[in-house]
């Protein structure tokens, strides 16, 4: 698809905007205090279906109309919502049939948000008709500069199994299979445990059963519910496209440590632009770290292109055990490193902290104790660092390492009777991620089957299944020269979740030059010696070389002298592999000597705990440089650069980082 541009000019700076919920004399305050914080966009809408649509096909614009004025009057641009993540209480009463149902059978009540089944075809039908409405009314209206379809898709509803649904995966396995049930039988193994079907009519969603169900059932019925919900997407997509054609649309994504539901490697390309939503947890020691393989995977959702950080927040969230407030400069560091991983915008949920509702604690650009607050104040800093930062916009990211992320791998990887419950998708992508985030190396993630010839060096830390052509991909990468790193693990199962025989690590075997022919994950705590020093965890298997050379093996454990990390020449390029987790020393040491050898260099050397992070623009390099640390930092750069938040001319080469600060300098090609 032809992809439109936001017409915002600079970055974009703002957030969910609920004045629905202030008496109209708060209004004009909000206006007054988002012009002091340079807010140029907020999304409006999101939750105001009740309010719009009082009864079915009756609707009220009034408020709508009166807000989208006052912004236009004040010069803020309107990202439109579609209201469709809350449906009203008259819309269930009338069809209470398009009420999710759980895994157990229980039909959920409404009185929340998104409590709708994806397959309800009353709810496709009254989510696209106000779609239509807001798009027929709102196209022209010189407020409105983009369309936010829908809110966080799947966030409490990514599955449904009631019996429309059911009627749905049925339709879904028909077109994948080309409507060939013996086909559909080979791929899911019925013959184990007499679950061979003989008509369409008796496949059922994956409900709650005695015992371990089906591994290929439960894939299927994972990508089943992410397609469903993209359709739903897509619907409206294209009503508001019809009616507004040059006006661009997103929606929300989730890449966060605690959402897996959408496949977003198949979303991404029905958006003009992708956004994200960001939130961290409170118990993680280095959010830093998640915040920037986050920002990294939604780049690389995006083609590599900017993108729209949608929400984050200014301190706490509520929704957490317990909810902790962001430190002295948090607020600033978090966002601009959004901006450095690729975001051509910052917006946080919401504007106005709520006085009621179920999000009343959660924290807002306007804080609850008002503009005489820390909050308050960094808001309107961070608005200044923003219009500082315009001439960043459209600058693009400068990997060439690529992170192999793939959802149907993480989906099959984590269902139930595996070798380890203990092996988690994101921990392994994390631990991997870490070490070159903390050596300053700029990251891509690839899908298994994209176009590798821009990198050096690919890594699949956790790659369980994969496909054919995505397997003979990332090999051949290696056999034209490139540098290949696999994960314990990998390349196990394909696309149906069958073990591919003769041995691990199955479609990789031949590249990586080993075999394995048992598994031996280790128990919680466990740990093994290597001889190379350090320790290992989670994970061991015996490994004999067939033509690859080993270079750590164990000293401890029931596999003592058997190889744990080998490398093998492959082609004109080099395949890695690690049949364990090293301790994280020993993994960022191991990993340092992979990028070495595939002459991949930090973006810029810093002291530790100083991140630093490059786009690319036309004519210059920005060098972000965040101190995560606290004790700030001196950092060569060029003599010509300029740092842009503050405007001061480095002609003596060092820029200044102060502590737990940012510096962002401009350095012009030559």
């Amino acid at each position: 698809m032809t992809r439109r541009e936001l017409n915002v000019p600079g970055l974009a700076y703002g957030g969910d905007y609920n004045p629905e919920q202030w008496p109209q004399e708060v209004w004009a305050e909000d206006m007054r205090l988002m012009t002091e914080a340079g807010v140029n966009m907020v999304s409006v809408n999101i939750f105001s279906w009740a309010l719009l649509e009082p009864a079915e096909g009756e609707y009220d614009f009034s408020l709508l109309d009166r807000v989208l004025d006052m912004l236009h009057a004040h010069g803020i641009a309107a990202d439109l919502a579609t209201p469709t993540a809350a449906p009203p209480a008259w819309f269930f009463r009338a069809h209470p049939e398009a009420l999710p149902v759980d895994r157990d059978g229980r039909r959920l009540s409404y009185g929340s948000r998104q409590t709708f089944c994806p397959s309800s075809p009353a709810y496709r039908e009254a989510a696209t008709r106000v779609a239509r409405v807001l798009g027929e009314r709102y196209a022209d209206h010189p407020a409105v500069v983009m369309w936010h379809v829908h809110n966080e898709y799947g966030c409490h509803n990514a599955e449904c199994f009631c019996d429309t649904s059911a009627a749905a995966f049925r339709r879904w396995l028909r077109d994948r299979y080309g409507d060939d049930l013996a086909a559909l039988n080979h791929a899911w193994g019925t013959a184990f445990w007499s679950q061979w079907y003989y008509d369409w009519e008796e496949i059922l969603p994956p409900r709650a059963t005695g015992a371990v169900p089906n591994p290929a059932h439960r894939l299927d019925w994972r990508r089943f519910s992410s397609d469903e919900l993209l359709s739903l997407c897509k619907a409206e997509r294209e009503v508001l496209e019809r009616a507004a054609p040059s006006v661009p649309a997103t929606t929300n994504f989730m890449v966060m440590y605690n959402f897996d539901a959408l496949d977003y490697w198949r979303w991404a390309p029905e958006l003009d632009i992708v956004s994200n939503d960001h939130y961290l947890r409170s118990t993680d020691p280095e959010s830093e770290i998640d915040i920037a393989l986050s920002g990294d995977l939604v780049r690389s959702l995006a083609g590599g292109r900017p993108w729209l950080l949608m929400e984050h927040s200014t301190g706490a969230v509520n929704w957490q055990q317990v909810n902790r407030a962001k430190t002295a400069g948090e607020l600033r560091r978090n966002a601009l490193s959004h901006v450095a991983r690729g975001a051509d915008g910052i917006a946080y949920f919401q504007w106005r902290a709520a006085k009621a509702g179920a999000e009343q604690w959660h924290s807002a650009m306007l804080p609850h104790a008002g503009t005489d607050s820390v909050i308050w104040r960094d808001v309107v800093r961070l608005g200044a660092d923003l219009r500082s930062l315009a001439e960043v916009r459209g600058s693009t990211g400068t990997a060439r390492t690529a992170v192999v992320w793939d959802w149907d791998a993480k989906w099959a990887l984590e269902l139930p009777s595996q070798p380890s419950e203990s092996v988690r998708y994101l921990d392994l992508v994390r631990s991997w991620y870490e070490p070159l985030w903390r050596a300053g190396v700029a990251v891509d993630f690839v899908r298994p089957d994209a176009d590798l010839s821009a990198y050096r060096l690919v890594m699949a830390p956790s790659l369980y299944l994969v496909d054919e052509a995505g397997a003979a991909n990332l090999t051949a990468f290696a056999q034209r020269g490139g540098t290949l790193a696999v994960g314990f693990h990998s390349g196990a199962v394909d696309e149906n979740c069958h073990v591919r025989l003769g041995g691990y690590p199955g479609a990789f075997r031949e590249a990586l030059g080993v075999r394995t022919d048992e598994l031996f994950p280790l128990l919680p705590g466990e740990t093994v010696g290597l001889d190379t020093g350090g320790t290992a965890s989670l994970w061991t298997e015996r490994v004999r070389l067939d033509g690859a050379q080993a270079v750590a093996s164990f000293t401890s454990g029931p596999l003592t002298g058997v190889p744990a990390v080998t490398r093998h020449a492959y082609g004109a390029g080099t395949a890695w592999y690690l049949a364990t987790l090293p301790d994280a020393d020993t993994l960022a040491a191991l990993l340092d000597r992979v990028r070495t050898e595939a002459e991949v260099a930090p973006v810029r050397a810093t002291p530790e705990g100083v991140e630093a992070v490059l786009r690319r623009g036309e004519d210059a390099d920005y060098l972000f440089l965040v101190d995560h640390r606290g004790a700030g930092a001196r950092v060569p750069v060029a003599r010509d650069a300029v740092e842009l938040l503050t405007g001061e001319s480095l002609e003596n080469g060092t820029v200044t980082v102060e502590p737990g600060g940012v510096a962002v300098v401009r350095e012009p090609h030559h």
